[in-house]
């Protein structure tokens, strides 16, 4: 059986600067295929998420399948969005 598919998705920038990387609100990444593109420091917050999802587990206040979190830069605080997608 394989692994669930991962879709980040930006959806809201709280911080008053742009994102360093260039990431925008609506960008989109596959975690498999595209985690290179994504903001290192975003991805080092996002994996627990990833890994819970993927394994099965649940996170408390989230929609089932659904994890919200915010980027560490205080400056950006972008919200990114992951979906676990069964294939």
């Amino acid at each position: 059986m394989s692994r669930p598919a991962i879709k980040i998705t930006i959806i809201d920038r709280l911080g008053k600067h742009p994102c360093h990387r260039g990431h925008k609100v609506g960008d989109t990444f596959d975690f498999e295929t595209e985690r290179g593109k994504l903001c290192p420091m975003a991805c080092h917050v996002a994996f627990p998420y990833i890994d819970i999802l993927r394994y099965g587990g649940k996170l408390p206040h989230q929609v089932e399948g659904c994890a919200t979190f915010c980027c560490p830069d205080v400056d950006t605080i972008n919200v990114f969005k992951i979906e676990k997608i069964d294939r």
